[in-house]
């Protein structure tokens, strides 16, 4: 198969790039909108993009309400998104209206962040308190969505203990849940372990 982009003419009923790029990191990001309401939705298009100073980034098309409250609040949280939340973290991506808070749709537990206003996810294994940096538009191709990358620099990190072993994180075992394409969720099966030459 070969497609180009910019016309997608590849044929399929669903485009096949995002299940190409995958699996991906869930930014199951917290916020409070102008009101103090909580919001909480996953962005698969996430990542820790650098380090020193650590800055992630998530990007969505369209202008949501996560981007809307960080912009207007200067922060947010990055909870880690584990497979034992998979019902949970899909029915936080479900739209809804501004003043609906998910954590109680969801039926999860705010937790108090220590620098930051934003809650946390309780039942979340890890934390990022991130300070917002800039959001920056990506190229559009003149179709009327307008993507997004939002950038926040990382504060402050909350690891469950749990997962602290020999004093490394197990990140295989907390189980991080991650986006294929279509509407597939991936689990990690394994690790592979080599030094760098």
């Amino acid at each position: 198969m070969y497609f180009e982009t910019a016309s997608n003419d590849h044929g399929l009923p669903h485009d096949p790039l995002k299940a190409l790029i995958a699996p991906r990191p869930i930014g199951w990001i917290s916020s409070l909108d102008a009101n103090g309401i909580p919001n909480l939705a996953p962005y698969s298009f996430f990542n820790l993009l650098s380090t020193n100073p650590a800055i992630v980034g998530f990007s969505s098309a369209t202008q949501k309400d996560s981007q809307r409250n960080i912009e207007l609040t200067g922060e947010f949280v990055c909870n880690f998104a584990s497979v034992d939340l998979i019902d949970k973290i899909n029915t936080t991506s479900k739209h809804v209206a501004a003043n609906v808070n998910e954590f109680e749709l969801a039926g999860l537990t705010e937790a108090k962040s220590h620098i930051i206003k934003a809650p946390r996810v309780l039942e979340a294994r890890a934390h990022l308190e991130c300070e917002y940096v800039k959001t920056v538009e990506l190229p559009n191709d003149d179709n009327g969505i307008v993507w997004s990358l939002v950038l926040g620099k990382v504060l402050a990190v909350h690891i469950d203990d749990r997962f602290i072993k020999e004093g490394l994180v197990d990140t295989l075992a907390m189980e991080p849940l991650t986006r294929m394409g279509y509407m597939d969720y991936g689990v990690l099966g394994g690790m592979e372990t080599r030094e760098r030459p």
